[in-house]
Order: C-alpha cells, then structure tokens, then sequence
C-alpha cells in the first residue's frame, strides 16, 4: 500500500490481512483499490459495500503459487454475478487448459502467475502466447 502510494501507481490490491479499504483509499485517494474475498460471499458484500473496484476470488484450481486455503468455484462466481457489477478477477491455479471455462462462466478477468513464471515447459512470453 505505501510502495503503491511511493510509485503513484494505479491502484493496489488488498489482502484480508492488509489494511483496511477506508484507510488505502485514504493514502492513495482515488486509485484502482482490489480486495481479497478467498471464498465468501460474506466477504465479498463487506468489500462492495467499502466501495472496492473489484473483488478477487480463489484458488478456482491447485496453485504452484501458494498452497491453496480457500477453493472457490463456478457456482461461487456465479452468486458474486448476482450481487454486484463490481469486476471479478480469478485466481488460482489458472493455465492454458482451464481459462476458457472462467471466461465463458463471465470472470471479468484472470490473475495468472504460476503458469507464466513457473512453468519447466514454456518460457513466459511463450506461455503468455498460448492464452491468446
């Protein structure tokens, strides 16, 4: 949060743990302000109603990233549709064989990490080549 405010970057993105939105929003003011909701719808309504620009919802899949905590799913993204237009972002596990499926289930966009910087088979821009 106060690198983001340092580099006058965009926005940031909010982990449960971090600091809380109302405080961000006033370090950084009006700038791109994400927040994690794991799993939870629960969590997910707290952050809409803290005026978050969008909510981020995983592991939709196993993670070379991190061990995964909180599964989420088709079913979990199709009930954070019916509450809010905020912008939902995936995460977890996401590669080549399984993106398809988040986009036609309507995620308004993918955190892919793993499958890019991790990944013994592709090098990135090759692997950034194969979601296109």
């Amino acid at each position: 949060m106060y690198l983001a405010k340092k580099l006058n970057a965009d926005g940031c993105h909010l982990g449960q743990s971090d600091m809380k939105i109302r405080k961000a929003r006033k370090l950084i003011g009006n700038k791109i302000i994400g927040i994690t909701c794991h799993n939870s719808i629960k969590l997910a309504k707290i952050a809409i109603k803290n005026k978050a620009d969008y909510l981020a919802f995983g592991a939709f899949n196993l993670s070379k990233t991190k061990k995964v905590k909180y599964k989420a799913s088709i079913n979990l993204l199709k009930k954070a549709q019916k509450i809010t237009n905020t912008p939902i972002v995936v995460i977890g596990g996401i590669n080549s064989n399984n993106y398809k499926n988040l986009l036609l289930n309507k995620a308004n966009f993918l955190a892919i990490s793993g499958y890019i910087w991790k990944n013994k088979k592709l090098k990135p821009k090759n692997a950034i080549k194969k979601l296109i």
